[in-house]
């Protein structure tokens, strides 16, 4: 089937940068955040513990936010009703300072442009464990926004998280695609490589590839940013007309 659509990750993909130091730094400058007002340790570490019950979750009637709060209500010192402004503020307010942690480089709105320009459809397949205000300001440190794609995966809206197959099955439905019209692009052999268990085709962005070592997974293309924008344009590999 002739592919139709293309979905991007984010994080060491479109937007340039090592995920694991950058997790460490954003949580440190959050622990440094709320640390005046509550135990940033504790909360720091239910932060974690939530994260990992919303990738562990099966429940598709849950989105990824609900398994979150519902977790950190059960296990925390604290209400959401009174954490949830604080958290908010530090979106607003710090989060967006943090682009110095990542590399930027104009190769993202680039590649979403040219894709544009060659009749794709395009999306953000990022995995959705942060909320929507993460998300959007990182998008604003490529020049880019929500508008400029048809779908980006938030997890006040998501109920799954890669590597679970079903995320990508998930943006399918919400695109009204099938898996074989897409192409995967992302950095991250386990996370972002499994959709082509789906039937997607896949490339691995290679610039901050990312790889645990097992599972190991098909991989239909890869390349650099550059070689990546080059296929694109040409229509060649799995963009092939």
């Amino acid at each position: 089937m002739t592919v139709t659509t293309i979905l991007f990750d984010l994080d060491g993909t479109l937007l340039e940068m090592q995920t694991e130091p950058f997790v460490k730094g954003y949580l440190k400058e959050l622990g440094r955040y709320v640390g005046d007002r509550y135990d940033a340790e504790k909360m720091l570490a239910l932060i974690w513990d939530a994260t990992k019950a919303m990738i562990a979750n099966q429940e598709p009637d849950k989105t990824n936010e609900q398994v979150f709060v519902e977790y950190f209500n059960k296990h925390g010192l604290w209400n959401k009703d009174e954490l949830w402004p604080v958290f908010d503020a530090f979106y607003r307010d710090v989060f967006p300072q943090l682009s110095h942690m990542t590399y930027p480089s104009p190769w993202a709105k680039q590649i979403v442009e040219e894709a544009k320009r060659q009749g794709f459809r395009v999306a953000v397949a990022t995995n959705p464990v942060f909320p929507r205000a993460a998300i959007h300001h990182r998008l604003a440190w490529i020049e880019l926004a929500p508008h400029d794609f048809e779908l980006v995966t938030v997890y006040e809206e998501s109920h799954f998280t890669k590597p679970n197959p079903a995320y990508f099955a998930e943006i399918c439905q919400k695109l009204g695609v099938q898996p074989t019209e897409c192409v995967m692009v992302g950095n991250h052999m386990q996370e972002d490589m499994v959709a082509g268990k789906l039937g997607m085709k896949t490339f691995l962005v290679t610039n901050w590839l990312e790889d645990r070592g097992e599972p190991q997974y098909p991989v239909d293309q890869r390349g650099t940013l550059e070689e990546l924008y080059a296929a694109i344009s040409q229509r060649t590999g799995v963009f092939a007309r």
